[in-house]
């Protein structure tokens, strides 16, 4: 499956889409506000993704923690929605969750269903990313860790580890949600890890 999402053609190589398909399989992209959540579910959807993105307000300003991400003018108030075909009986489905606290309850009803997650974060925010770990531990939910680049200092593998209090067998790795090929290697990453899950469910948290 890691190497059907690698080598699918270019977006203006492939036909048409099939209206429907066998089998529809669920990655929900989690993590805190403004960590890249919107830009890596559009940079990696083969469609035109779609997005409840809202300008944000001077009344926002009040209930939203903007601290890191003063330059933000639009923010998520539902999910974002993208798709990849697989091949001609498989689809992933891609939803971004919300990443303020005054939208954490719409994370469980996204989470249902869910093949895995990835959590992406700003190295610059790690503490934003805590929430989202803990609830997909609660579920039980699989997933793998995506820092994303924002030219903050750079941090080692084990510090991130160590401040996320992230397992070993838990896949971290860097990327820039901004790229089409970064935030596939991330979506790899997950598929094979929930393979190896598969064949070892111990491993699950």
């Amino acid at each position: 499956m890691a190497s059907e999402i690698s080598e699918r053609p270019a977006l203006s190589e492939r036909p048409a889409l099939a209206g429907t398909a066998d089998n529809g399989l669920k990655i929900v992209v989690v993590g805190g506000f403004g960590v890249g959540k919107t830009t890596m579910v559009r940079s990696v959807s083969e469609i035109r993704p779609l997005n409840t993105e809202e300008t944000m307000t001077k009344a926002g300003e009040a209930v939203d923690d903007l601290d890191g991400v003063r330059t933000k003018t639009a923010t998520t108030v539902a999910f974002d929605f993208g798709r990849i075909t697989l091949d001609a009986r498989n689809v992933l489905y891609l939803f971004g969750a919300p990443g303020q606290e005054r939208f954490w309850f719409l994370w469980d009803r996204l989470f249902a269903g869910t093949l895995g997650a990835v959590v992406l974060v700003d190295t610059r925010r790690l503490a934003d990313s805590w929430y989202a770990i803990d609830r997909l531990e609660h579920h039980g939910t699989p997933f793998v860790v995506a820092c994303n680049d924002f030219g903050g200092p750079p941090h080692t593998e084990a510090q991130v580890r160590e401040a996320l209090d992230l397992p070993a067998e838990v896949p971290l790795v860097r990327c820039d949600a901004r790229s089409r090929e970064s935030s596939k290697t991330v979506l790899i990453t997950l598929v094979e890890h929930l393979a190896r899950l598969q064949k070892a469910p111990e491993l699950i948290p």
